[in-house]
């Protein structure tokens, strides 16, 4: 008798604690869902806002997010274009990556800046971005981006005109409109390529320019098309450059234009991969050793079996030998791809 007490009494206390703990357990927050396509590029659209607003919000920034511009990290929210954008530009191009819960952007953003440190200040001017976030617990943890600003003549110069013969980065990307209906297309799904052959295939093009001799391996479809800075490069038989004059093809200019001019391609990070789209983003540094150049570029390949059909890029002069700020020293010195994970 008293045995069987024991035992009630035990599943009793067993029955309330369980009623005791339900709300608790209702009440336990919910961890967030991963981002899929439409979500991600949300996040690029409220970072984009927040950087013109000057807000640094603690409902989308983690605490300890980490910021980059231009290979250099700067203190976050108050900084490189974090000091100077006003506004958001309509050029915008999306790569989600579902699977590492990263997004990379090439678009265009408003900066408004003195002409120098005392110079009269300038109207609002378009600013290429190529961007890259890390999207963690629901938050943006890591932020990593190449700002590509006009030429601007400093104190009385300031009116005079750039000497640069190609059209201001912002402006010439936001003249293109929109990302070429090409780059929207799905690919079907039976011919979607993996993660891993995606990124090899992107990294053929880096093979391809790198020490170019002419003769080398060029993965390019008869219709590639190149867009650097928002300018045409090379493209389609029949497409005509700014100038109004035919350009090569993309086999055809590696061919016969760009034999030896790259001395190294390094820190290839592959940051955002859409097998969806058939889209490899990554950030890299072309390196022209004997005369001590270096571009840091944001780039973009569309690709369909295994070729390579359209390219885009964003990219700016920097220090010969820059780093992003993301690798370790070793990776930055080497030529062999990353897949950013």
């Amino acid at each position: 008798m008293v045995t069987s007490f024991r035992r009630a009494s035990a599943a009793l206390a067993l029955v309330v604690a369980a009623f005791a703990a339900a709300p608790l357990l209702a009440q336990a927050p919910a961890q967030p869902q991963p981002c899929q396509r439409a979500c991600l590029e949300g996040y690029v659209d409220k970072y984009l806002q927040a950087m013109a607003d000057g807000k640094v919000d603690p409902a989308l920034f983690a605490s300890t997010v980490r910021f980059t511009e231009n290979g250099i990290e700067l203190p976050f929210g108050n900084e490189g274009l974090w000091a100077t954008a006003s506004g958001v530009g309509k050029y915008k191009f999306y790569v989600p990556d579902t699977e590492t819960q990263q997004v990379a952007f090439l678009g265009t953003v408003l900066e408004q800046a003195s002409s120098s440190a005392s110079g009269p200040a300038r109207e609002p001017e378009l600013v290429g971005l190529a961007l890259r976030l890390r999207i963690e617990g629901g938050k943006i943890t890591e932020v990593e981006q190449i700002a590509a600003r006009p030429e601007r003549p400093l104190g009385p110069a300031a009116a005079n005109a750039s000497s640069n013969p190609f059209p201001a980065t912002g402006a010439a990307v936001e003249a293109m409109g929109a990302p070429h209906t090409k780059f929207l297309e799905a690919i079907p799904a039976s011919r979607r390529q993996s993660r891993a052959d995606l990124v090899r295939i992107g990294n053929y093009y880096f093979d391809a320019v790198e020490r170019n001799t002419g003769k080398d391996y060029y993965p390019f479809s008869a219709d590639c098309t190149r867009y650097e800075n928002g300018v045409l490069v090379v493209g389609a038989p029949g497409m005509l450059n700014r100038n109004g004059q035919p350009v090569q093809g993309c086999k055809q200019q590696l061919e016969n234009s760009l034999i030896g001019a790259v001395t190294g391609i390094r820190d290839r990070r592959f940051v955002a991969i859409d097998r969806e789209r058939g889209i490899a983003f990554a950030f890299a540094f072309f390196d022209h050793r004997n005369i001590n150049w270096t571009w840091q570029l944001g780039e973009l390949f569309k690709i369909e079996g295994e070729e390579i059909t359209r390219v885009e890029a964003i990219f700016i002069r920097g220090p010969y030998g820059i780093c992003t700020g993301w690798s370790t020293y070793e990776q930055c010195r080497s030529e062999q791809p990353q897949d950013v994970r």
